[in-house]
């Protein structure tokens, strides 16, 4: 079946690769599940486009998270002290891992399905007017939507504790090799500090396991591989249409305080 797909035609060697890869993990299924040896081994089946479930529970529980990252950035004195430039630059840079270190920390699950791919009659009757219409949103793949889920449950393997979560948000925050910030130096001294604060959380609640604080860096370093837009197009897009999730970012974090006040 794999040699009739377009797939097996554009690189063969690829597709072998891949099966090799695959055969270590466990099956995520048509669901989504969790990441693992795919039934289908063709790379097509990990191209297919997917979308939730359940997107008004799924949608609500990460707009609630959303909301909690942004307080978490609001209530940093030290954030607030950056210039309003250094803050917004990374506001745009952070937002995406800090948002999946909070769906961790909630442990926010969710499945997938895939979606239907259109008719060769509707293509037909649609290519005379693809010019004049908006462009299709895109949709995220399976095999994207597999990684981001891989991340979670690398994360929920660390169990780690509230003081764990917030210390190394602190460290994603304050990155200073994000491009163009007028304060680098005092952000890279408070990221040492958050840095130094979550080895000294580590050392009494894990005196066994000397290497945690050095593989909890490297597992969090992960989550930058997963596209922000990866994170737009499957929780939010259903929600916020085409606006762009970073101006409402950052309005949500110039707003805030209007917001906690309102009844």
């Amino acid at each position: 079946a794999c040699k009739q797909c377009q797939c097996y035609h554009e690189d063969t060697r690829n597709a072998i690769l891949y099966s090799l890869l695959s055969s270590s993990s466990q099956d995520l299924g048509q669901s989504g599940g969790s990441c693992g040896p795919a039934q289908q081994r063709c790379l097509c089946h990990q191209r297919r486009t997917v979308r939730l479930c359940t997107p008004h529970a799924t949608c609500q529980a990460a707009s609630d998270v959303l909301v909690k990252t942004v307080c978490f950035m609001r209530n940093l004195p030290s954030f607030q002290l950056l210039p309003r430039d250094d803050q917004l630059l990374l506001l745009d840079s952070c937002w995406a891992p800090l948002f999946l270190l909070g769906l961790a920390q909630e442990r926010v699950t969710f499945d997938v399905m895939e979606m239907p791919a259109p008719s060769m009659l509707k293509k037909i009757l649609l290519d005379g007017q693809s010019k004049q219409q908006e462009p299709e949103r895109t949709q995220p793949t399976l095999a994207a939507v597999q990684r981001l889920q891989c991340c979670l449950h690398t994360f929920w393997s660390l169990d780690l504790s509230p003081k764990e979560y917030a210390y190394l948000k602190g460290a994603i925050l304050f990155n200073p090799d994000v491009p163009g910030l007028r304060a680098s130096l005092y952000i890279e001294s408070l990221q040492r500090e958050a840095q130094r604060a979550l080895q000294e959380v580590l050392r009494p609640l894990h005196p066994e396991d000397h290497g945690r604080f050095a593989r909890t860096l490297l597992i969090a370093s992960s989550l930058k591989s997963i596209p922000p837009a990866l994170i737009t197009d499957l929780f939010f897009r259903p929600v916020i249409g085409n606006a762009d999730i970073v101006e409402l970012i950052a309005e949500m974090f110039y707003e805030i305080t209007s917001w906690q006040a309102a009844p």
